[in-house]
């Protein structure tokens, strides 16, 4: 899938910035001596996690990478907590009306992120001639936050989420879908359609960066989810999301082929005996 110059511009920059990271130019904020697991989170390491592989990428948006264990850190607040939702996470000053979380980050620098991190996009969902869900790699959601009293806390994003129709929460994975962009005609330039909000998203949009694989529609009167709000802190609430990309799957090697066992030479007939010779008489 084709993405425009300053996704691939932000991806340069984030490699860079872990590749100096790695070489200690890139002091880290808060060390932590703990050494969880590749891609784990537990409780030690939430609210304010591991922070010691952590490379900031962006000036201008929270957004980290940890290189080894493979995972992307935004941060953002808690936007809306009460009622229908379209999106999970949005970035800020654009559905923060259906969206449980806001971020303090461009979605484009998110992209940049997961595809420094070896996350590679499938697509977006389809809607005509048929209907075709999102594809990508499963991206893993978790949320960390710090209650009114400082106690650390840390959640899978599907436990905020309430299905409306089974109210239980929501069993469904994100996929990175990649979005897409659009060319303005009159300037030229180039524009990720998930700037307008579709960061994570709960309803399909052919916009989105990170879907559901599942049919959800975007229709007010039908929405599949809504938020677990008895689960969800205040609004205002200061949390950091972790993704962590799934990795592929390795297809599974297929057992060699025995060689055909040698057929054993078959025997030649035996020569037809010839007919005895007339006797004179």
């Amino acid at each position: 899938m084709k993405l425009w110059s300053r996704i691939v511009a932000a991806s340069v920059m984030v490699v860079c910035l872990a590749a100096s990271a790695l070489r200690g130019q890139e002091p880290a904020p808060d060390a932590s001596t703990a050494k969880p697991a590749p891609g784990a989170i537990t409780q030690e390491s939430t609210a304010l996690p591991d922070e010691a592989g952590l490379v900031r990428i962006s000036k201008t948006d929270s957004v980290w990478i940890h290189p080894q264990r493979k995972l992307v850190v935004v941060d953002g607040e808690i936007a809306f907590r009460d009622g229908f939702l379209e999106l999970f996470a949005c970035p800020k000053g654009t559905k923060e009306h259906e969206s449980l979380i806001a971020v303090d980050s461009k979605a484009y620098v998110v992209h940049a992120a997961l595809l420094a991190v070896g996350a590679v996009p499938g697509r977006p969902v389809q809607f005509a001639p048929e209907y075709r869900a999102a594809e990508g790699p499963v991206v893993d959601v978790h949320i960390l936050w710090r209650d009114d009293k400082g106690e650390k806390h840390t959640a899978r994003a599907q436990t905020w989420i309430r299905n409306t129709k089974s109210q239980k929460e929501m069993e469904q994975d994100w996929v990175f879908a990649g979005s897409d962009f659009w060319v303005d005609e009159e300037t030229g330039k180039k524009h990720y359609y998930a700037e307008e909000g579709d960061l994570i998203c709960l309803s399909n949009f052919a916009t989105a960066m990170m879907d559901l694989p599942i049919e959800s529609t975007q229709s007010n009167d039908q929405l599949l989810f809504e938020s677990f709000t008895e689960r969800v802190p205040p609004k205002g609430t200061k949390v950091r999301l972790v993704l962590i990309p799934r990795p592929a799957k390795k297809p599974q090697a297929q057992p060699a082929e025995k060689p055909a066992a040698e057929k054993p030479a078959a025997e030649k007939p035996a020569p037809a005996a010839k007919d005895a010779a007339p006797s004179a008489s």
